[in-house]
């Protein structure tokens, strides 16, 4: 991945580049439609890439782990066969759930468990483990973003 600077406000902090992937390049800053589980709902993925000209769409580590689930996804081939996005994706890491999830989560030294809003299983996510973070695997084993 690589992030190159193209202009600069001098009055602000503001700023514009592209960041070049392996499934394309994004130019910023960007409109990223979200695709919590996987894909954008009430969207097709012709409109995203013709009308909406989305270079990229934000995936969510929480739900896409409990549904539709590593074992799915790695099944698949990774997100990006699973939904037949061929830009980019980015899979954030979770965290938002450690502070919105309050009912169902606990935290402790060794990372956060979270009770399943689908089933009540319980779940561990921690920083070093991939069966936590599954966007951590996917972009080690499946080319990144």
């Amino acid at each position: 991945m690589k992030f190159t600077l193209q202009a600069k406000d001098k009055l602000s902090k503001a700023r514009a580049g592209v960041i070049e992937t392996a499934h394309g390049k994004i130019e910023t800053p960007i409109f990223m439609p979200v695709g919590t589980a996987g894909t954008v709902k009430a969207v097709h993925q012709h409109e995203l890439v013709n009308d909406i000209q989305a270079q990229i769409i934000l995936g969510n580590t929480y739900h896409l782990y409990l549904r539709p689930g590593l074992e799915v996804l790695q099944k698949a081939g990774g997100l990006h066969k699973f939904n037949g996005w061929e830009r980019p994706i980015l899979t954030d890491s979770g965290g938002y759930q450690v502070y919105s999830l309050t009912e169902v989560r606990k935290i402790k030294e060794e990372g956060v468990t979270f009770r399943s809003h689908i089933d009540g299983s319980k779940h561990l996510f921690t920083p070093e483990n991939d069966h936590g973070h599954p966007a951590n695997h996917w972009r080690r084993h499946h080319h990144g973003l």
